[in-house]
């Protein structure tokens, strides 16, 4: 029974020790400092790199200094780089390391004190550090071979320097040029790309009978719907009418077409011609039923007409443009716009860089 109270003592007490040591071992700080060179020649910089090491989460103080401060007579502080800052240990202990920049004017060899950093409530130094500094060799008995500074020399014109500029430059024109155009076509609501299709050209006369024939085949008298039939008839007539003589007979009466017809044809032509305008108006606007001899009657009347007063055309005449209209939809002019947006962005972005590359390239 004493026995085991002893021994469990003894472990107890190791166990405590062994806390005591870890303990110890991660709240323990170390600070090193190390130069880069320990000569230099007059004006050159040198670095000293201060490394801190202390546990994780303790607020760790390094040495601050203001521009151009002397850290000791003859020793200026020039600058410093951020502090890194590295874990070791599983994350439980933290590296502190940063670059302090020196430099002399004065030929000599100088101590440099310990650099103090504050960790915690505790201050702990670094080492000692010398460093050397060295004048150059000036011949004070040839002052003539002692030149000043060099005037600042100009790059030489390459043009593998402005290969690319010119490239962007006329990428910047063609973009800019495109994406007026396309504004302006979107803001009065035309369409970008004109689609332009050729349409044969063919005779008065051929496209009058055609028409005839479509309305033979449809029968549409037949159907009780002389209206339409007489309709369709008088319009066919009127339309070869209007390209036969070049008057406008689709706005014109009956009657003022007759008129105008009597001073280019004969009495025989328009004698039929003018019974058929007469039934059509009697059908059209009198509510009159046609019989089915006088519907043949006027189809063919109608085609008679045609044949005497055609002219078969020698010359082939050009075809005729016809501009297709583009109907854009809404969903169709947002991706337009984000499309002329994105293409603004990509334009100032080049402009922007074109701007930068010349200025670098001056600089």
């Amino acid at each position: 029974m004493y026995m085991n109270i002893v021994t469990t003592f003894r472990l107890w007490c190791a166990a405590v020790c062994l806390i005591c040591i870890c303990t110890h071992a991660n709240s323990q700080v170390t600070v090193d400092a190390k130069i880069d060179s320990t000569h230099i020649f007059i004006g050159q910089n040198v670095g000293i790199t201060l490394e801190v090491s202390a546990a994780k989460g303790m607020k760790v103080e390094l040495p601050r200094y203001d521009s151009l401060q002397q850290i000791i007579p003859g020793i200026e502080y020039v600058g410093a780089t951020n502090a890194d800052t590295n874990y070791i240990n599983d994350g439980k202990r933290m590296v502190l390391k940063k670059k302090y920049f020196i430099t002399s004017f004065d030929t000599a060899l100088y101590y440099i004190p310990p650099m103090v950093v504050k960790v915690g409530k505790d201050e702990f130094k670094s080492k000692n550090l010398a460093l050397k500094v060295y004048t150059f060799d000036i011949d004070t008995l040839h002052v003539d071979s002692i030149f000043g500074m060099k005037a600042e020399m100009t790059p030489p014109f390459v043009w593998e320097d402005w290969t690319l500029m010119l490239w962007l430059s006329a990428i910047v024109l063609v973009l800019t040029v495109m994406l007026v155009y396309v504004v302006i076509r979107l803001k009065d609501n035309k369409p970008i790309i004109r689609h332009i299709r050729l349409k044969p050209h063919v005779a008065p006369h051929k496209v009058a009978m055609q028409k005839i024939e479509r309305i033979r085949e449809e029968k549409i008298w037949q159907k009780e719907d002389s209206k339409e039939y007489y309709t369709q008839l008088t319009d066919t007539l009127r339309q070869y009418i209007n390209e036969r003589y070049g008057f406008n007979a689709m706005e014109m009466t009956s009657y003022e077409i007759i008129q105008r017809l009597g001073e280019v044809n004969d009495e025989q032509a328009i004698s039929e011609l003018r019974d058929l305008f007469q039934t059509a108006d009697l059908v059209k606007f009198a509510k009159y039923t046609a019989l089915m001899n006088e519907n043949d009657r006027s189809l063919v009347s109608a085609i008679e007409y045609i044949n005497q007063t055609k002219i078969e055309e020698e010359v082939k005449p050009q075809p005729t443009e016809i501009v297709v209209v583009e109907k854009r939809s809404k969903k169709t002019k947002n991706i337009l716009v984000f499309c002329v947006g994105l293409a603004a962005v990509v334009l100032i972005s080049v402009v922007a860089y074109m701007i930068y590359r010349i200025i670098y390239l001056y600089i």
